[in-house]
C-alpha cells in the first residue's frame, strides 16, 4: 500500500517473510528487520524466532508504547543481540493522500462498541495522529454513543500515553478530530460513478489489488492487477471523473499509445537506433502495461453496468434520494423489480433505500415492495437487511434528516437547483458529511450536536480537520473531501474511517 516490492528492492531490501511462515532457511549473512504490531500473538511469534533465530541481527520495529516492559524481557529471554526498539507509527492504511482507513469490519455490536475493535480503532487513531504531528481538540456526534466513547478512549490514551511522539508535538498545534457515527444509509447507495468507487464497489479494492480472475476470457498475467494513484499516472488523473470521462480518456490513451507504439518497433540499423530503444523500452513497456490494465479494468466495468442494468437503477436510486415524488418513485421502483435483468442485491439495495426514504409516508408501499422481493425467489437474507435497515438507521435512530434540508437557506438552494436543472441526473446525490464539515469550515457546526470533548473550544475556524467515520466511509465521501480541500484553500482535511464500503462489505 505504501511501497511497491520494486521501491523497497532500491532500498537494499531483498527478502520479504512472515513469522509465521512454515520452513525458513536460516541466512545469517542478512539482517532482519521486523515490523509488527503490538498482539500476544505477533509477541509469541517473536519470542520463537528470537529464541531460534536465522539472521545475524534483528532490528525491532514497533507501534507506540504497547511494547513497553516486554520488549525488555523479550530480548533478555534469548542469547542474540537485538537493536532498541523503535516506534514507528503506522497502524492505519494510508489509502489516498487525504484518506485512510483501518481494514476493520464488524466494529460494533448493535449500538455498542466490540471492545477488541474499540481498542484497536483507539490504537490506529493514535498512531495517525503521531504520524502526523497532531494533537487534537475533539468533537464528536452527540447522538452518537459509540462516537462519545472512542472521543474519550483517543483523549486518554493521547494524555497518559509514555510514547516519546506526544511530548514532541506543539501545544498550539491544534487540528480538530471530529468523530462521527456513520449514517447508516446502505453503503454505496445512491450508486457512484467516479472510477475509484465504480471500482471497489464492482470489483473490489483490496490494498490497492483488484482480482479480476472472473473476468471472462482474462490473461494469467491480469488476473490480479494494482491500481495505485502513486505508481499510476492515469489512474491519479482519472480516480475522481465520472465513467463517461473516463472513457473518453481511456481512448484517448490508446490513441497515444498507438502513436508511439510503431516508433518503437522500427528496425533497428544502427547503434543510435539501439541506444534509443534501450532509453525508451521501460517507458514503453510502462506504458503497455498501463494501457492492458485499464483496458481491461473498463472494459469490465462496461460489461457488468450493461448486464446490471445500473444506468436506470442509478437513476431511480437519485431519484429516491434526492427528489420527493413519492407516487412517482414507488412506480419507478416497482418496474425495476419485474425486470429480469435486476440482481437480487440491486433489487435489495432500491427497497433499502426506499424504506429509509418513505418510512413514515401515509401511503407507504413498503409491504407490497417486500412482497415482490419474496416473488422474485431470492434469499429471505435480503429482506431481513431491509427491516434491519430501518431500525438501525431510520428516522428515530440516526437523529438527523438524510433527505430533506432542515433549515431555510437549504430549502432555498435545492429549490433553485430543481429550477436550473440537473447537469448530470446520475449524480445529483451529495452525501451528509459534506454539508457536516462545509459548516464545521465556516464555523457554523452546533455544539449542540457536536459538542467538543473537554473544556477548550476552538475560536477560530478550523485550518486541519480529522474526521474520523465509526462503522465506515465510501469513496463518495472520499471525493467530497476532495472536492472540500480544493475550493477552501488553507484548509487540510483528512477522512477516515474503520474501512471503506461497498455493497458487498
Amino acid at each position: 500500500v505504501v511501497y511497491t516490492q520494486s521501491e523497497i528492492l532500491q532500498r537494499e531490501v531483498y527478502l520479504f517473510e512472515r513469522l509465521d511462515s512454515p520452513n525458513r532457511e536460516p541466512m545469517k549473512h542478512l539482517k532482519a528487520i521486523c515490523f509488527l504490531r503490538p498482539t500476544k500473538e505477533n509477541v509469541d511469534l517473536l519470542v520463537q524466532e528470537l529464541r531460534r533465530p536465522k539472521y545475524s541481527v534483528y532490528f525491532i520495529c514497533e507501534y507506540e508504547e504497547p511494547w513497553r516492559g516486554g520488549g525488555g524481557s523479550l530480548v533478555r529471554d534469548t542469547e542474540l543481540s537485538c537493536s532498541p526498539l523503535q516506534e514507528f507509527y503506522g497502524d492505519y492504511i494510508a489509502v489516498n493522500p487525504h484518506v485512510f482507513s483501518l481494514n476493520l469490519l464488524g466494529c460494533c455490536r448493535g449500538r455498542s462498541w466490540d471492545p477488541a475493535q474499540l481498542t484497536r480503532t483507539t490504537q490506529g487513531l493514535t498512531a495517525l495522529l503521531l504520524s502526523l504531528k497532531k494533537c487534537p481538540m475533539i468533537r464528536y456526534q452527540l447522538s452518537s454513543e459509540p462516537a462519545k466513547r472512542l472521543a474519550e478512549c483517543v483523549k486518554v490514551r493521547a494524555t497518559h500515553s509514555s510514547s516519546s511522539g506526544w511530548l514532541q508535538l506543539n501545544p498550539i498545534d491544534f487540528p480538530v478530530l471530529c468523530l462521527t457515527k456513520v449514517i447508516p444509509l446502505p453503503p454505496s447507495v445512491p450508486w457512484q460513478w467516479t472510477y475509484q468507487a465504480m471500482v471497489h464497489e464492482l470489483l473490489g479494492i483490496n490494498n490497492n489489488r483488484i482480482d479480476l480472475s472472473r473476468v471472462p476470457g482474462i490473461s494469467k498475467d491480469l488476473r490480479e492487477v494494482v491500481l495505485s494513484a502513486e505508481n499510476d499516472e492515469f489512474y491519479a488523473n482519472n480516480m475522481y471523473l465520472n465513467f463517461a470521462e473516463i472513457g473518453t480518456n481511456i481512448k484517448n490513451l490508446m490513441e497515444d499509445f498507438q502513436r508511439r507504439k510503431p516508433k518503437e518497433q522500427q528496425k533497428l540499423e544502427s547503434i543510435a537506433d539501439m541506444k534509443a530503444f534501450v532509453e525508451n523500452y521501460p517507458q514503453f513497456k510502462k506504458m503497455s502495461g498501463t494501457v492492458s490494465k485499464h483496458v481491461t479494468v473498463v472494459g469490465e466495468l462496461s460489461r457488468l453496468v450493461a448486464e446490471r442494468n445500473l444506468l436506470e437503477v442509478s437513476e431511480v436510486e437519485q431519484e429516491l434520494a434526492c427528489q420527493n415524488d413519492h407516487s412517482s418513485a414507488l412506480q419507478s421502483v416497482r418496474r425495476l423489480l419485474q425486470s429480469p435483468r435486476l440482481s437480487e442485491l440491486d433489487a435489495a439495495r432500491l427497497v433499502m433505500l426506499y424504506a429509509l426514504r418513505y418510512e413514515r409516508h401515509a401511503s407507504s408501499g413498503l409491504p407490497a415492495l417486500l412482497e415482490e422481493l419474496r416473488g422474485r425467489g431470492g434469499s429471505d437474507r435480503y429482506r431481513k437487511l431491509v427491516s434491519a435497515v430501518v431500525e438501525y438507521g431510520g428516522k428515530r435512530a440516526r437523529g438527523s434528516d438524510l433527505f430533506s434540508p432542515k433549515d431555510a437557506v437549504a430549502i432555498t438552494k435545492q429549490f433553485l437547483k430543481g429550477l436550473k436543472g440537473i447537469e448530470n441526473v446520475y449524480t445529483q446525490h451529495q452525501p451528509l458529511l459534506q454539508e457536516t464539515l462545509d459548516q464545521l469550515i465556516k464555523g457554523k457546526l452546533k455544539d449542540s450536536q457536536y459538542p467538543y470533548l473537554g473544556p477548550n473550544t476552538l475560536r477560530d475556524r478550523p485550518q486541519d480537520i480529522i474526521v474520523f467515520l465509526i462503522g465506515g466511509a465510501t469513496y463518495e465521501e472520499a471525493l467530497a473531501v476532495f472536492n472540500l480541500n480544493r475550493s477552501n484553500p488553507g484548509v487540510r482535511i483528512v477522512l477516515g474511517g474503520t474501512t471503506i464500503h461497498n455493497t458487498r462489505r
